[in-house]
C-alpha cells in the first residue's frame, strides 16, 4: 500500500511540473493553467505554450535579467516542462529572490507569494529553483528561465 501511494504522490509531482499552456499535450491541462493566468493578471498579450512567450515578446514587450514587480518570469521547456512555465512576480525580495504568483505549479492551484531564487553562476535568472508548498520547503530541481518580460505601464 505504501509503495501504491508512493508511486501516485510522485505522479502528481511530475504533472504538476508537465505542462503549462495546453500545447504539448502532455501534462495536466485542468482549468488552471500558467499562460492564462499571467495573461490576466498582467495583460500580456502573448498566447501558446509558456516557453514561446520569451521569443514572442521580443519587439513588443521589453525584455530582462533583472526582475521587477509585475514582470513575468519565464521558463524553458524541458523535459519536466515540456510547455515551459511563466510566473508573475508579485516582490523583488532581492537581486536572487522574487515572490510570485504563478497558476498550475501544483497542479489546479494558484500560488500567491511563493519564493524563487535565482541560483545561475552569473546572476542573470537563467538558473532558478522554485519553492515546492507540497513540501513547505524550497524544491531541488534547477529549471532554466529565460528571464523577465515587463507589461508596458
Amino acid at each position: 500500500m505504501r509503495r501504491v501511494l508512493a508511486r501516485g504522490a510522485a505522479g502528481l509531482s511530475l504533472l504538476s511540473l508537465a505542462a503549462c499552456a495546453g500545447g504539448s499535450g502532455q501534462g495536466w491541462h485542468g482549468a488552471v493553467q500558467c499562460a492564462p493566468y499571467a495573461r490576466q493578471v498582467t495583460h500580456v498579450q502573448l498566447r501558446g505554450d509558456a516557453a514561446s512567450w520569451w521569443g514572442q515578446a521580443q519587439g513588443h514587450y521589453p525584455r530582462t535579467h533583472v526582475p521587477h514587480t509585475g514582470a513575468v518570469l519565464v521558463f524553458r521547456a524541458t523535459g519536466r516542462l515540456p510547455d515551459g512555465h511563466v510566473s508573475v512576480v508579485r516582490q523583488v525580495r532581492s537581486p536572487r529572490e522574487v515572490l510570485v504568483d504563478q497558476a498550475n505549479w501544483v497542479p489546479g492551484q494558484v500560488g500567491h507569494g511563493e519564493p524563487v531564487v535565482d541560483v545561475s553562476g552569473r546572476n542573470d535568472w537563467s538558473q532558478v529553483k522554485v519553492w515546492w508548498s507540497p513540501i513547505h520547503a524550497m524544491g531541488k530541481t534547477v529549471y532554466p528561465a529565460y528571464g523577465f518580460i515587463l507589461p508596458r505601464g
